[in-house]
């Protein structure tokens, strides 16, 4: 029931994969006839993903170093009254972080920050079957001590420019910040989530207070928008020259074929 963090979480380690997300498409489909995930939560983790993708299909560069993991755990609220499992699980990673003494951003609909450079991703959605939510599905992808793009950030880089400012390339690592050490943070994470799906205002208002707001704006539709916060849906509150608008995004899945 909410309010209870999930007591046991089965996990599949693999070394390498073309996604995460498909092998927990396999486990799920092995476990179809279980009646539900109500004690324990499924993690398919990789050491590599060949083609991890991030929001919009994008390709997700999955080197070794990093998180990557693909989850599915029973989500007690219904699906139009509970807190939005994105933000809840953005919420949840933040808080863990913070506790290793960096400050994540929140960028809507779904990144993480570290200084306006990015931290991680998640692509979470609720999956229905009649109707009613099946489970919570997330995927997340961390960078921990893995080389990054340009405009990208390893957690480890984060936390040793934290302690002795910056350092090149050998400030990627971190041993706290190894794919080891993040993983259980990670699940703890999702945990949280799930304790939290019934407190709708208080993961709204976590949530924005860690929003990232450029002072740039956001650009949507050709203008540059100031962020405003969030709204009750959880969608992105912009304003321009006296106009208003609410960006949404379903939190939903299509019916569950399992």
């Amino acid at each position: 029931m909410a309010g209870q963090p999930l007591r046991l979480w089965r996990l599949r380690r693999l070394p390498v994969c073309a996604s995460t997300e498909r092998e927990l498409d396999r486990w799920l489909l092995q476990l179809r006839h279980e009646p539900g995930l109500h004690v324990s939560g499924l993690a398919v983790v990789a050491r590599r993903q060949r083609h991890g993708h991030g929001q919009w299909g994008r390709p997700w560069a999955s080197a070794p170093g990093g998180l990557w993991l693909s989850a599915a755990f029973d989500w007690p609220c219904a699906a139009t009254n509970g807190a939005p499992l994105t933000l809840a699980t953005a919420v949840g990673m933040a808080l863990q972080l913070e506790q290793l003494g960096l400050r994540p951003r929140i960028k809507w609909p779904n990144d993480l920050l570290i200084d306006g450079r990015k931290l991680g991703g998640i692509l979470a959605g609720l999956r229905l079957a009649g109707g009613q939510v099946r489970w919570a599905r997330v995927g997340l992808g961390l960078n921990g001590v893995n080389r990054v793009p340009d405009g990208a950030i390893a957690a480890g880089e984060a936390m040793r420019n934290r302690l002795n400012g910056p350092t090149g390339s050998i400030g990627r690592f971190h041993p706290r910040a190894t794919a080891r050490a993040l993983l259980p943070r990670a699940l703890a994470a999702l945990s949280w989530a799930r304790a939290h799906s019934g407190e709708h205002d208080r993961v709204l208002a976590l949530a924005e207070a860690r929003l990232e707001r450029p002072v740039s704006g956001y650009r949507h539709g050709g203008r540059l928008w100031q962020i405003d916060g969030l709204a009750a849906g959880g969608g992105l509150r912009l304003q321009h020259q006296g106009d208003q608008l609410v960006l949404m995004r379903s939190g939903f899945s299509p019916e569950d074929p399992f």
